[in-house]
């Protein structure tokens, strides 16, 4: 009975932490940020797989905030990258042919709004999420079968693996476009008509639906790699794509960009409990760390100022 209490506790807690200033209104939940509010509302969710664990949610984004969102960007586009997989630095590739651009975090209230929204839906909180990058593709663009997790070790000092991301479609598309999953439990159960692409045919696919948003999870439950989230955007045949991410680590990415940018900052609210506890001077590495690897909790073990 007692680790039902605490689980009970754990998950009122997470939902707190998750959902900060929110109203409930029968099945949704109300964001009170955000001009283009729309209700968390999660009967829309839909689960499409296990393996890679994988979830729709029709109507996630309402269509003004499609389209303020491509608003922001689209005079800011640029070629899009991919990810080094030994120096984690960012580079051009022909695997990836759409152009893109970052957000700021909380830029204005719609794009508040909708952080907080993914926070609801996916349990993760929202300094956890990068910035929301909003892609671009026109007839023949495409990015390649990938996966998101990114196992450099410039990226793992970024708040850890990423957990999960979130694929927002912010327009229809005539033909193609689609995210495809090569390697899915249920890519062989999929019925496809001549609709589909021949790239969408090469496993579980999803088109892209104006305010339709996909969740999948780039690792398993025990937090190691899931080789079932290889995925893709199929090549545009007809039309344009517009699409924003969200990509969501398993520790505190603001929490590192603070760090990077000169602030004395604690990476764990826990730190000031651990440093009364001595683990400054019992774990230096994990709490002080050192000039090439700082510590998770400089600012409670007082080895920098603010």
């Amino acid at each position: 009975m007692d680790c039902w209490v605490f689980l009970g506790f754990f998950l009122l807690i997470s939902i707190h932490r998750c959902l900060g200033s929110a109203e409930i209104n029968g099945a949704g939940l109300h964001m009170k940020r955000g001009i283009f509010s729309v209700p968390f509302d999660p009967t829309r969710v839909t689960q499409l797989s296990w393996h890679p664990r994988a979830f729709i949610y029709k109507g996630f984004l309402s269509s003004e905030e499609c389209d303020h969102l491509i608003t922001l960007a689209k005079d800011k586009l640029k070629k899009s990258m991919v990810v080094d997989d030994e120096t984690g630095e960012n580079i051009e590739s022909e695997e990836r042919t759409s152009t893109g651009m970052f957000l700021q975090k909380a830029q204005d209230d719609v794009v508040a709004d909708i952080e907080a929204r993914i926070a609801a839906w996916t349990f993760l909180p929202v300094e956890n999420g990068e910035s929301m990058q909003i892609l671009h593709y026109e007839p023949g663009q495409k990015y390649d079968p990938h996966f998101d997790y990114l196992l450099d070790n410039a990226n793992l000092m970024l708040g850890g693996l990423r957990i999960a991301t979130v694929l927002m479609y912010l327009s229809d598309v005539e033909s193609g476009g689609e995210t495809v999953f090569p390697e899915s439990e249920v890519k062989l159960t999929q019925l496809k008509d001549e609709s589909w692409s021949d790239c969408a045919r090469n496993g579980y696919a999803v088109k892209p639906r104006k305010g339709d948003a996909l969740l999948f999870f780039n690792l398993h439950l025990d937090a190691t790699p899931d080789s079932d989230s290889l995925h893709g955007s199929c090549p545009v045949i007809k039309g344009e794509k517009w699409s924003a991410t969200k990509w969501i680590h398993v520790r505190s990415f603001d929490a590192v960009m603070r760090r990077l940018n000169g602030n004395c900052v604690d990476e764990d609210e826990n730190c000031p409990i651990w440093a009364s506890a001595g683990e400054c001077e019992k774990n230096p590495a994990y709490m002080v760390g050192s000039e090439d690897d700082r510590g998770h909790c400089r600012k409670s073990c007082n080895v920098c100022s603010s």
